[in-house]
């Protein structure tokens, strides 16, 4: 082993041990409580709100699937910054909603909302069952592509296999203790890594190779004009329409991505989750010099052999050691932290949802006494842990046996969950909207985007599948609850006729 490798894998052991430290650390003294632990008992301020969700925001992509997006097609990666900037602005409106309603009916989770709304276990069960088949890729990509992080910056001395595993047992060990808030907590000293890195690398890297960024651009201009107009440097597959689809699937959907609702769920108020949204499209800024570096890329290994490790290469090919592990720690921890949230996310809806007995209706909470209703929580946290130990050590194995199994699913995850907007959100607006109507919708959605997918329609004259999805699924939403509303809906005229009638009785 070099002294490069050896200097390296000191720093990233000691970044790991203070990562499950910091995580374990934040829990002590806290209530030991489903809500404690799967939102953080509503307690997470600004800051560490902003942390948590940009921690989702930031993950391995950001090192490796940025860069080499960047590396291979061009501009057609400026979605990423697009869709999530978009996100955000439709946040501003939508988690104050997410976070009264759940506040105020103590709910923890994407299926607890659907259900109470609903009063329907079985659709929350549905929408549990589905959010965690897209979201299980998630897991073991970011397995994967920490993987590939800790094997390049330990100069290939820790094995892919190895650091899959050192990443499973790092996420479990604070996730399983505290919840929510160690995540959050890890957040701290994450995001601190990467804005340092990712700020170094913005003035380094062109100054290095090209004394400035303006003369990179100029090259890049002058040889490589391909990268910098739609559909990029692919095969055609990414032009403006499905540029400009993608960015408006992409930003309703993670809107309700479970680990968003984690995130809104953990606020202490609605006008924390409103000031978030206001600085965090700042944070997405920051994804630009991935995108710089991946193009750095093209002229520093222009035969580069595999897309994502552009950013690495670049950095161990000029950087001393010291610095090349700090940037590899960063991003680790940026794999290891929304690894964390969306096993926690899963957990919490299978905890109480699918195993444990769902929110048991209003009626069997309002007989039961203080000492049942804490008991009953405590047995869903302790489901809840057991299930994110569980979906952890799959994701793990198939990353290590079978890593190109999900590979598939996971190109389908933000479409997938997509269909899910119209039960978790649609229906808080419009109450006439019947369960009915969610599931049928959330099914030809489901299979509208699945058929496109594995017929080779997707895209669809262009524009993203996903989206078409989401209109069927939105159409077929409208035709059933205008046949068939929901039956706790009461029209206007009868409720002001029903109020006129309680006023002349007074």
């Amino acid at each position: 082993m070099s002294s490069s490798a050896i200097i390296a894998c000191i720093i990233f052991g000691i970044a790991m041990l203070a990562t499950i430290g910091i995580g374990i650390w934040s829990g002590r003294g806290r209530e030991k409580s489903l809500d404690e632990w799967s939102v953080s008992g509503r307690g997470l301020g600004f800051i560490f709100i902003l942390l948590l969700m940009a921690g989702e925001t930031y993950t391995s992509f950001s090192f490796l699937g940025t860069a080499g997006w960047s590396y291979s097609y061009g501009v057609p990666i400026l979605y990423l910054i697009g869709y999530l900037s978009v996100g955000l602005v439709v946040a501003y409106l939508v988690g104050p909603l997410f976070w009264t309603y759940a506040a105020r009916h103590k709910l923890v989770s994407l299926s607890d909302i659907v259900e109470h709304r609903f009063r329907s276990r079985g659709l929350a069960i549905l929408v549990a069952v589905l959010a965690t088949v897209f979201i299980v890729p998630y897991i073991q990509l970011q397995i994967q592509g920490m993987g590939a992080v800790v094997n390049a910056m330990s100069y290939g001395a820790i094995d892919l296999k190895v650091a899959a595993i050192i990443s499973f047992i790092v996420a479990e060990a604070f996730i399983l203790f505290s919840g929510l808030r160690g995540s959050a907590w890890v957040s701290a000293l994450k995001d601190g890594l990467v804005i340092l890195a990712v700020a170094f690398l913005a003035i380094y890297v062109p100054l290095h190779y090209f004394d400035g960024l303006a003369p990179l651009l100029d090259r890049l201009v002058v040889e490589k004009s391909q990268w910098l107009t739609f559909p990029g440097a692919g095969e055609g597959t990414y032009g403006s329409a499905w540029f400009i689809s993608t960015i408006i699937l992409n930003g309703i959907t993670i809107t309700v991505f479970p680990t968003s609702i984690a995130g809104y769920l953990s606020g202490t108020s609605a006008n924390t989750l409103r000031r978030n949204s206001i600085i965090l499209p700042w944070y997405q800024l920051l994804l630009l010099v991935p995108m710089m570096v991946g193009v750095a890329a093209l002229f520093v290994i222009p035969a580069l052999k595999d897309a994502d490790l552009a950013l690495f290469s670049v950095v161990i090919d000029s950087l001393p050691a010291p610095l090349v592990a700090v940037i590899g720690v960063a991003g680790a921890l940026s794999a290891i932290v929304p690894m964390s949230v969306y096993m926690l996310s899963i957990g919490s809806m299978w905890g109480r949802t699918v195993l444990g007995g769902g929110l048991s209706g209003p009626k069997n909470s309002a007989t039961m006494t203080k000492d049942q209703l804490a008991a009953r929580g405590l047995r869903q946290k302790t489901l809840s842990q057991w299930v994110c130990l569980i979906v952890g050590v799959i994701a793990l194995v198939m990353s290590l046996l079978m890593p190109d199994a999900l590979v598939e699913l996971s190109v389908l995850s933000y479409e997938g969950l997509a269909q899910v907007v119209p039960a978790a959100l649609l229906a808080l607006y419009w109450p006439r909207m019947s369960k009915q109507a969610a599931a049928a919708g959330l099914i030809v959605g489901s299979v509208t985007m699945v058929a496109l997918h594995y017929t080779g329609n997707d895209p669809l004259l262009g524009i993203n599948g996903g989206l078409w999805a989401v209109a069927a699924n939105l159409i077929v939403v409208v035709v059933v609850t205008l046949a068939k509303p929901d039956p706790r809906w009461v029209p206007a005229a009868e409720r002001a006729k029903d109020s006129n009638c309680r006023c002349n009785t007074r």
